[in-house]
């Protein structure tokens, strides 16, 4: 029976498999434990406080499972619940544990995408309500300006099969819209929630043609990549059978056939209760 430490990638729901994607292909040789707490998604509209105890619950899942390393692969989590954990938390579970969250590496290097130093966010309300992104893009980038649009509609819209139709339009439209009232000269856009690349080609209908669109799983594994190189304890502590196990939280038939629209091929999820 083979030993397994994996890293863990933790989600609300189905978007976070859009960063573990992109994981696997800079980072194939790990084992890997996919989470998705659909039966309380979405995190988007729910409070702080309700948000960092789910998140914490799964994160203790997760360190149970033998993950030494987490990553919240949810930018509302990220945004609402990673602080308190890595500061209250973390240090009572063990030293050796870690979890960290999308926002940060996002924001180090989005600042280089932009000519003229004008970020556009599209996040989720919770996403937006934390300031989160340009709290930590300031730090790096102090001289950009940052506007946010909450898109509330946008994540159910692709959790129900609609993001393809013509009535997503008007929902994507319209906040794309309201996105450039704030700020008309962006010419760099971060789609702040793991859900959003499935909707990148009607955003970029809607967008200025000049426009760079930037989707975070890419990002995310390079941060990823570095962080294992430049903590060896850490890297030589994860198993490298290249095995990877998916979990969900509510009914994993309906979960597999969601997740193949993130994922981009079959998964076969086994149903948890936390």
């Amino acid at each position: 029976m083979l030993t397994t430490r994996p890293i863990g990638v933790f989600d609300s729901g189905f978007g976070g498999l859009t960063i573990l994607k992109e994981i696997q292909a800079k980072l194939p040789q790990y084992d890997y434990i996919y989470l998705g707490d659909n039966a309380r998604a979405p995190y988007g509209t729910r409070s702080f406080e309700t948000v960092y105890q789910y998140t914490l619950q799964c994160v203790r899942w997760f360190f149970d499972q033998g993950c030494p390393l987490v990553i919240l692969a949810c930018n509302t989590a990220s945004a609402k619940a990673l602080r308190t954990i890595q500061q209250n938390d973390l240090p009572t579970m063990g030293a050796e544990k870690r979890v960290l969250g999308i926002v940060r590496p996002t924001s180090e290097v989005v600042g280089n995408y932009s000519a003229n130093k004008k970020i556009g966010i599209l996040a989720t309300t919770g996403t937006v309500l934390s300031n989160s992104y340009v709290i930590e893009i300031h730090k790096f980038f102090p001289e950009v300006q940052v506007v946010q649009e909450a898109c509330p509609i946008w994540v159910p819209l692709v959790e129900y099969g609609e993001y393809k139709t013509a009535g997503a339009d008007f929902f994507i439209k319209k906040h794309i819209d309201e996105l450039l009232k704030k700020q008309p000269r962006i010419d760099t856009v971060l789609l702040a929630c793991t859900h959003y690349p499935l909707l990148e080609k009607k955003i970029r209908n809607f967008m200025p043609v000049d426009v760079t669109i930037l989707s975070q799983g890419e990002i995310v594994a390079n941060s990823l990549s570095d962080y294992l190189q430049r903590h060896t304890k850490m890297e030589q502590s994860i198993s490298t059978n290249k095995m990877t196990t998916f979990y969900t939280t509510d009914d994993k038939d309906n979960f597999n056939k969601q997740a193949e629209i993130f994922y981009g091929q079959h998964i076969d999820a086994q149903q948890i209760h936390l």
